[in-house]
């Protein structure tokens, strides 16, 4: 049996863990448990991630903007290819979401209403009779994110940080001010801090280590590969209708990436698409744009887990000791990922957080004890 001590473990090597363990690396001995053969074969390893400010609750636009000065400048060293590159998002209206564009407008950063007509000139394939009314958001981005995570697990490697491939965890046990954990495969890990970063299977992670689960809620999300023939799509921008039903948006250079943007309750597990899923998403990008899809070149699905009420959960546990929460990232994982792994590591080492303490509350997971 494999027996390793650090001074924190840290569950799940997606996005979230290993930008937990990339900023708290410096300073502490980490290990970084992840149950599958890869880091990030779930939910990073499926996002069609773009940078967008104005999307999700106020406690993520915050994270969102605090990142960004990252994904533009990134420590040297970090990544050996660029993270972004610029990509605006377009939001339709059509007449019955005309309120929605309204608020959106009233309440965002960086939106503004632009005629339907300018719009159409960008994408021609857009239905004269779709929208009434439409929105930019110019300082969008795309994000490469298969760059960035494998940029944080090169900083954890750099500062001495343990990846253990591999290690679906079986028994967590409190012994002794410290959290003992053992895996499947007969590894054993232990250190005074668990930090529960494993997304859709947060909660079971909380129950092997008899800590009250918060309500995780994963929830299947779609994406389809299409060809946009006849049009040249690879110089648009992303596009969504604003009550977010669909989105579509470039891939791989003559590519179109389409979703329903659906949110289906599911248990955790190695998500596989459903075909009417992906049927709902190509008809709702056919009444917006004038393509005639022959065939789905490639689908996929992933898994968005949210908190009860939506927000993040970062922090200590309510009452289990040295427990720390840093789940309910949903679909904002990836464009969150530098501020919310600085901001993990800030509360655990009992630094201060700077602008984030102001979300504080709202991410507070003992709001759900």
């Amino acid at each position: 049996m494999q027996s390793n001590s650090f001074d924190v473990l840290v569950i799940g090597a997606g996005i979230a863990g290993a930008t937990a363990a990339a900023h708290l690396a410096p300073t502490l001995r980490v290990g970084l448990i992840e149950a599958e053969e890869a880091a990030g074969y779930h939910s990073t390893g499926r996002s069609a991630a773009i940078w967008i400010q104005n999307y999700g609750p106020p406690d993520v636009q915050m994270l969102t903007g605090l990142s960004r000065r990252f994904f533009e400048q990134p420590p040297e060293g970090f990544a050996d290819a660029p993270i972004m590159a610029r990509r605006p998002v377009a939001f339709l209206a059509p007449r019955e979401q005309e309120p929605m564009l309204e608020r959106m407008l009233a309440e965002g950063k960086g939106l503004r209403e632009v005629p339907v007509a300018d719009l159409r000139r960008l994408v021609p394939a857009l239905r004269e009779d779709y929208a009434t009314r439409a929105a930019i958001e110019d300082d969008a981005f795309d994000m490469d994110v298969a760059v960035l995570h494998q940029g944080f697990l090169k900083q954890l490697r750099h500062h001495g940080g343990t990846l253990a491939l591999r290690s679906r965890t079986g028994r967590i046990e409190r012994i002794a001010g410290r959290w003992d954990v053992e895996t499947l495969g007969g590894g054993h890990f232990s250190a005074p801090i668990l930090v529960d970063a494993a997304g859709a299977w947060g909660d079971e992670v909380a129950r092997q280590a008899d800590v009250q689960p918060l309500g995780l809620q994963p929830k299947r999300r779609t994406g389809a590969i299409i060809d946009p023939q006849p049009w040249d799509a690879r110089n648009w921008p992303l596009l969504n209708d604003c009550d977010h039903n669909w989105y579509c948006r470039p891939e791989a250079r003559t590519r179109l990436m389409v979703s329903p943007a659906d949110e289906t309750d599911v248990e955790p597990q190695d998500i596989q698409p459903d075909e009417l899923d992906i049927a709902i998403g190509i008809d709702r990008v056919q009444q917006a744009l004038a393509i005639d899809v022959r065939r789905v070149e490639h689908a996929w699905a992933g898994l968005r887990t949210f908190t009860p009420d939506r927000s993040l959960a970062f922090g200590w546990d309510a009452r289990a000791e040295g427990f720390f929460w840093f789940v309910g990232q949903g679909g904002y994982g990836i464009q969150t990922s530098p501020a919310a792994g600085r901001l993990a590591a800030d509360l655990i080492l009992g630094r201060d957080p700077g602008e984030a303490a102001s979300i504080l509350p709202v991410l507070d997971p003992r709001r759900f004890a």
